[in-house]
């Protein structure tokens, strides 16, 4: 009952802040001050450039813009702080320099206002370096109030449903989505650079092909027709490789129909790359040196720390095969497993669940899954998966069950999945013949046939290498972030009213 009664209080309080608030915009409006008429500000620096170049700056009139965190109101003079994009500046506010009708609107100000201050540059006889202001313009009226000062925004349900609240109360926040912004930047310097081309493909697609995932439906009402989201980039970008275009790109959304974790959301960026006349190990060449390059551009290191380990993208990334990694960390040689029966024998042995449908490839996939994940923190490529996962993947000349594709990992998550891509239309129809019989035994995953992708290897594709790179995760590692709702502005989010 305390507890009722103390929240209710609380929610009156909170009333009666907002109704004040309010109030203060009808009375700037009714005298002609509507702070929402206003609509634009002269803007010449941000705080951290006035402290860095405060030498330079000081005795000098700049203009600075932002958010209104903190006031302290102490008779004829004032101090306030101004939250911007770099930082937070103190303003130091008097009568006497801004005159009495202004000092009195200043007075009047709510923390969370947005603020325009011309001033002079100066230090304080306690040594921090702020602005002495002869203009406060009210740039905008916070109608709402920002979290409790000292507890901050800390629930992360309504830290992702109110990010832009998150990004004004937790500074750590917004440094890592400046990162995010600087790694996809670093990114695609790196591939320009090595001559690639960025392209855009279709997002609504007749068939989601390129990915084992069940996709999101909607309905083309103009042509009254079923189309889903694409979930890969792959077969469009396939395509490009056909016309000639030999090194292609995209960083996009693709959108999977599955749950969420701490590494999965519905909607995620994906980057998938092309290169023609080059195999998985130029694929992996290029991932080694991309990871490097990008991680030293932003972090200005090649070591990176996540939940405290430590791990090198300096040294050569380690290269291992399936069936190895599993013989290492399971004990079970499927060099030694050739039948379906034998396989499924080890799989009860190690306590490996596995269903009918899977054949020795489905189960030694199973294994690694079930044993060597876990183990793979520091950077390795995992090579040469069974063919029964792999539909649009080159077999391997010398061992055709097995194909030239690896998965890189790193801290035990599979960061990017890397082919020589199939080229050879006949072999790829009798691919997509065996996934629409997994689609028919019940596989909502499996690939469904699509005929123009097979019209365009008919056309002819060229040697190529393919990798597709799990954005998120790669910001994930290179901000220390524990979730990827944490490296995504506005994760997927149940609604309130469930």
């Amino acid at each position: 009952m305390a507890g009722e009664q103390n929240q209710a209080r609380t929610q009156e309080e909170l009333n009666h802040v907002l109704q004040a608030r309010r109030d203060k915009l009808a009375e700037l409006q009714a005298s002609g001050k509507d702070p929402f008429q206003v609509t634009k500000y002269d803007q010449t620096h941000h705080s951290t450039e006035i402290r860095e170049n405060y030498e330079e700056l000081e005795g000098k009139v700049v203009s600075v813009a932002g958010r209104m965190m903190f006031k302290r109101v102490m008779g004829k003079a004032s101090f306030c702080n101004l939250q911007d994009l770099k930082g937070r500046i103190q303003v130091y506010v008097a009568r006497d320099s801004i005159g009495e009708e202004a000092y009195k609107d200043f007075k009047k100000l709510d923390i969370g206002d947005i603020i325009g201050v011309k001033g002079t540059v100066f230090t304080t006889k306690t040594g921090e370096i702020s602005i002495h202001a002869t203009e406060v313009t009210l740039l905008s009226k916070s109608l709402q109030v920002l979290p409790e000062k000292f507890h901050g925004l800390t629930d992360t349900d309504v830290r992702y449903r109110q990010r832009y609240v998150d990004l004004i109360m937790n500074e750590d926040v917004k440094e890592t989505f400046i990162k995010r912004s600087k790694i996809i930047s670093a990114i695609r310097r790196y591939l320009d650079g090595q001559g690639f081309m960025e392209v855009e493909t279709p997002i609504l697609v007749a068939n989601a092909g390129g990915a084992a995932a069940r996709p999101f439906e909607t309905h083309f009402n103009a042509l009254g027709e079923d189309v889903k989201l694409r979930i890969s980039l792959e077969l469009y970008l396939k395509r490009l490789i056909v016309g000639g275009l030999e090194r292609v790109y995209e960083i996009g959304r693709v959108f999977r129909n599955e749950g969420v974790d701490t590494r999965h959301n519905p909607e995620f960026t994906l980057m998938e790359l092309y290169q023609a006349y080059t195999d998985y190990h130029g694929m992996m060449d290029l991932t080694e040196n991309l990871y490097r390059f990008v991680a030293q551009e932003v972090l200005g290191t090649t070591k990176i720390v996540y939940n405290g380990i430590e791990m090198d993208l300096g040294k050569p990334f380690e290269r291992i095969t399936m069936v190895d990694a599993v013989k290492k960390y399971s004990g079970v040689d499927f060099n030694q497993i050739h039948t379906v029966k034998e396989a499924r024998a080890a799989a009860k042995e190690h306590h490996v669940e596995y269903e009918e449908r899977h054949k020795r490839g489905d189960i030694l996939n199973l294994f690694f899954e079930e044993f060597v994940e876990e183990h793979l923190i520091q950077p390795t490529f995992v090579m040469d998966h069974p063919i029964e996962v792999s539909p649009l993947t080159k077999k391997k000349p010398d061992n055709p069950e097995h194909v030239e594709r690896f998965e890189f990992f790193m801290n035990g998550w599979e960061m990017a999945n890397a082919y020589s891509e199939l080229n050879d239309p006949i072999d790829q129809r009798e691919r997509f013949a065996a996934q629409e019989e997994l689609f028919a035994q019940g596989d909502e995953e499996a690939n469904h046939t699509d005929e123009d992708f097979l019209n365009a290897l008919m056309v002819g594709m060229p040697p190529t290498g393919g990798i597709g790179f799990g954005i998120d995760r790669m910001v994930m590692l290179l901000t220390n972030s524990s979730a990827i709702r944490d490296v995504l502005l506005f994760p997927t989010m149940k609604p309130l009213d469930k």
